[in-house]
């Protein structure tokens, strides 16, 4: 909204209760099972609101509002509009409440935010080409711990196929994680936080660890503090392979941590042929075979996901192929076999 002088005219919520005096008025108690954790300091909403960039007149979706913490810090950075989606239905009427003084600024979802469409719910004009700069979209969210890393690997897969979120381009997101997840997301190649949810996440974006919050300012205080992570699309994926493809090979690579990397990647193949197609693998990937996984970089895996993806064509029941299943039918068809194996291990 432009002001008579020319300049924007800025918007602030009125006074309102304390988040702490919210949860008191509607008998609010975080729930251990869904990971619940309350962020009352709007100090710290601010700055994570703040971390997140300039969202003057932009469109915010944010997920988890919970008692509305972060919500009244977006609400007072001017957005144009705020879409929250929240499941737990104790929480809509103090965000109703929110919905009141800030009229339409905010729309509320009683939803689900791993099934919710929005795709759909901000206008069409303000979709951008890929390769132009971010859209004034953003997603900002204190996550509940049990849903994080499955969100992340979702919307991962969402840029991917530039679907979902990312459908008005290269939609921006700030989230909070355990801070072990967030130093995972961020991890270097070599570093003993280096896992499969550095490289999917770092393979597709750019990502900045921009804040740390210390456990004791949530309510209930977690067990660990949290780390507020930033992802930004890149305009071109540093792996150009199908997510589901570049994500089967990255999961075997880790599945042994402590082994050196042939050993996951071996399992990406049938056992009768796993010595000499996994030789053949890391050969025309150049990739040295006594590497740890944590040692592998991006471009490690961006040859080793393009030499899978040949050897898939020419063989494309391998794409199909489980170890564990093939594990589980020689169990069942050659149980002593099995504990011989099992005994020489030991």
């Amino acid at each position: 909204m432009m002001a008579a002088s020319g300049t924007l005219s800025t918007f602030r919520l009125p006074p309102l209760p304390t988040i702490r005096e919210i949860i008191k008025l509607f008998k609010l108690q975080a729930v251990k099972q869904l990971s619940q954790n309350f962020l009352l300091d709007l100090r710290l909403t601010d700055k994570i609101v703040r971390k997140a960039g300039n969202l003057t007149n932009a469109y915010v979706y944010e997920v988890g509002p919970g008692p509305g913490g972060i919500t009244r810090s977006i609400l007072n950075a001017n957005v144009a509009e705020l879409l929250v989606v929240e499941k737990d239905s104790r929480f809509i009427p103090g965000l109703q409440m929110l919905s009141d003084a800030a009229p339409g600024k905010l729309r509320i979802v009683h939803g689900d935010v791993l099934t919710y469409k929005v795709e759909r719910a901000f206008p069409e004009s303000l979709k951008r080409r890929w390769e132009d700069d971010p859209p004034n979209v953003h997603i900002i969210g204190n996550l509940p711990f049990n849903v994080s890393t499955p969100l992340i690997i979702k919307w991962l897969e969402n840029v991917s196929c530039r679907d979902g979120p990312f459908v008005y381009g290269r939609t921006q997101m700030t989230l909070t994680f355990q801070k072990e997840v967030a130093e995972r997301l961020t991890a270097s190649t070599g570093s003993k936080q280096r896992s499969r949810l550095s490289v999917m996440a770092q393979y597709l974006c750019n990502v900045e660890h921009i804040l740390t919050i210390p456990g004791q300012a949530f309510v209930p205080k977690p067990e660990v503090d949290v780390g507020v992570v930033h992802f930004t699309p890149l305009t071109r994926p540093q792996i150009e392979q199908p997510f589901k493809l570049v994500e089967r090979v990255v999961q075997n690579a880790f599945q042994f941590r402590r082994k050196y990397c042939y050993r996951g990647l071996g399992m990406l193949f049938p056992e009768v042929q796993r010595v000499e197609s996994t030789e053949k693998l890391l050969e025309l990937a150049d990739v040295d075979p006594t590497l740890r996984p944590s040692q592998l970089s991006v471009s490690h895996f961006k040859s080793l996901c393009d030499v899978y993806r040949k050897m898939c064509d020419e063989d494309p029941r391998l794409f199909t192929y489980n170890f564990r299943e093939e594990l589980k039918q020689n169990k069942s068809n050659n149980p002593e076999k099995e504990n011989d194996q099992e005994r020489s291990r030991l």
